[in-house]
């Protein structure tokens, strides 16, 4: 080993760099809260040459000429004073990492002024090395970043398409701008605007020019406040009815801070577990007050993990505020029931309350999850008007339609005996019994013969409804319109807030052309690396037939025919599994047939 040597400056902050900037996202996270905590009310980001430029400009205090030399050095900031100061954070920003570690690997350019100076000040920074000069500009800051990990190749090796890249800074603006509806916030990508807010202090109008007026109507206002223990939430939940396939709709925050927090999620989901299908989640923006003595948000360097002080108390909040917010749907939804189900879910609500912290999310079920356990897996809307599969081969000028004439019966090890809730295809084996999910099973079976053709056969839509969608959602459809076409999908966008569809795989065309969009949404926003996958997914997942549909036996037998010729039988293109197998020597065992 080698002798002991101090570091230098820069060695350091390129070091400290790499766990506050870890991606084009993070220089943009660090900045636009900087700007927020300078009371700015506008606020503009714009990102180009492959996320590697960035561009932060707001009208906030700016920074006094003679603190901005020490702005960029290690560990200084305005935002707390002393150690006690870590346990009233009121700010986003408080460790003073972010621009010595920035300007380490990146050429930054700053241009600040502050209202009680005529002119501002000019910083150039590079390789950790600061020059100042005068300059003219208007009360606020500019932040130029240029060449983003230019002296960090094996940084910059390991980033994802541009595409991608800047799909976490759209996601990042979205959030924040949710909980500041009194701030103007506006991103740009090479030129074109994805995101425009206009500082109106109304969070609805918020939602409405971040998503569309589809989210909007189906949202549930939350306002619930605890004087005694101070602590007060508001925000919007949506109805049960309207759901997404993630939970990537979850906006939760803690003093308005965007927080990844379980006892938050699982207080979400406790509510409306019983209120939506398998797999479904709604649509959530809420932001919980609190004191900051009673939570702590310096766990990590990204701030995104906080710790309560009393996190069964948070929990009970946090679900009491979201029942009370749904309580009609609620009341709806158990007047249905049993009225013993009522009594379990009300004693399974007061073990949560009085769980330690280990344990404050209890495992409640409703009667069907008792009583059928891990059989039911999709109960999503009905479709009963089952389209035909019809693909068009390679090298074949006409569609050609999947066989109908009859295939030789079924070996005895086949036979099957019938439906299930009408989700569940029952094959009597002899061994045992197997229970095959219809939808995964057909799902797993056109994916596979999607994947095998490069030609679908479309239907042309005369008529198609008008869609409404977010101008970063029209931005990322526009990005991917050749792909999408590539496997049916032609849409025309009407204006930056409207499409409609052209044409749709033919094998979905009597799907709603609404619900076509919103899974296509769900599936290429973010990291769309592997967009080509995902609409095959999403096609796949449409095209099969639906959970709770009645089938005959010829529909039950051509399911299970083609889902045995797959190569991946297993499990579905989400990864679920297709079948459960019981022995029938552990049937019989369980009826004590064994001897």
């Amino acid at each position: 080993m080698g002798r002991i040597v101090q570091l230098s400056k820069h060695v350091i902050n390129q070091i400290a760099a790499g766990e506050v900037i870890e991606r084009p996202y993070s220089v943009v996270k660090e900045l636009v809260e900087n700007s927020v905590d300078a009371g700015a009310t506008k606020i503009s980001v714009e990102v180009s040459n492959e996320c590697r430029d960035l561009r932060i400009a707001d009208n906030g205090s700016g920074i006094h000429p003679d603190d901005i030399l020490l702005a960029f050095s290690k560990h200084a900031t305005s935002k707390i004073q002393t150690g006690e100061d870590l346990f009233d954070i009121r700010t986003m920003g408080f460790r003073g990492e972010a621009l010595a570690s920035i300007i380490s690997i990146s050429k930054l350019t700053c241009i600040t002024r502050t209202a009680e100076f005529d002119n501002g000040t000019k910083v150039e920074c590079q390789n950790s090395e600061v020059k100042q000069t005068p300059t003219g500009c208007a009360v606020g800051t500019i932040m130029e970043i240029r060449d983003l990990f230019y002296n960090l190749p094996a940084r910059l090796k390991f980033l994802k398409s541009a595409k991608t890249e800047f799909a976490y800074i759209n996601e990042y603006i979205q959030t924040i701008a949710l909980v500041h509806p009194e701030i103007s916030f506006e991103l740009k990508f090479n030129g074109k605007t994805a995101v425009k807010t206009t500082a109106q202090n109304e969070q609805i109008q918020t939602i409405k020019e971040l998503f569309s007026n589809d989210v909007v109507s189906n949202l549930k206002p939350v306002l619930k406040t605890d004087k005694l223990a101070d602590l007060k939430i508001s925000g919007f939940v949506s109805t049960p009815d309207y759901t997404r396939a993630s939970k990537k709709d979850y906006y939760m925050y803690v003093n308005s801070r965007a927080v990844k927090c379980p006892v938050f999620q699982k207080s979400i989901d406790m509510v409306y577990k019983n209120l939506t299908g398998s797999s479904r989640y709604p649509f959530i923006v809420l932001n919980l007050e609190i004191p900051p003595a009673d939570v702590d948000v310096n766990v990590h360097p990204t701030k995104k993990e906080v710790r309560y002080k009393n996190p069964n108390q948070i929990f009970n909040f946090i679900q009491a505020s979201i029942n009370d917010a749904l309580r009609s749907v609620i009341e709806t939804a158990k007047e249905k029931e049993p009225i013993f189900i009522e009594e379990f879910v009300t004693q399974k609500a007061e073990e949560a309350a009085t769980a330690e912290y280990e344990t404050y999310v209890p495992a409640t079920e409703s009667i069907s999850d008792i009583f059928t356990k891990n059989f039911e897996e999709d109960l999503r809307p009905k479709n009963q008007n089952r389209p035909k599969l019809q693909i068009v081969k390679e090298n074949t000028p006409a569609p050609v339609q999947t066989k109908v004439v009859s295939e030789p019966e079924f070996k005895q090890e086949d036979v099957i005996i019938g439906q299930y809730k009408k989700t569940y295809i029952l094959i009597e084996k002899e061994n045992g019994l197997e229970i095959v999910d219809q939808h995964i099973a057909e799902e797993r079976y056109i994916y596979e013969t999607l994947k095998k053709t490069k030609n679908i056969d479309c239907q042309l839509l005369f008529i198609s409804d008008v869609l409404e969608v977010s101008p970063s959602d029209k931005t990322l459809l526009e990005s991917n319109k050749e792909k999408l076409l590539q496997f049916g999908y032609e849409i025309d966008f009407l204006s930056d807030t409207e499409v409609i569809f052209k044409k749709v795989p033919q094998m979905i065309s009597k799907v709603a052309p609404k619900e076509i969009l919103a899974d296509i949404l769900e599936n290429i926003s973010g990291d769309i690396d592997n967009i080509e996958e995902k609409i095959l997914i999403t096609t796949s997942c449409k095209a099969a037939v639906k959970a709770n549909t009645y089938l005959n036996q010829y529909q039950m037998e051509e399911i299970i025919r083609n889902w045995r010729k797959c190569e991946n039988p297993e499990t579905c293109p989400h990864g679920r599994p297709v079948s459960k197998f019981f022995e029938h020597r552990d049937i019989a065992k369980f009826f004590q047939r064994n001897k």
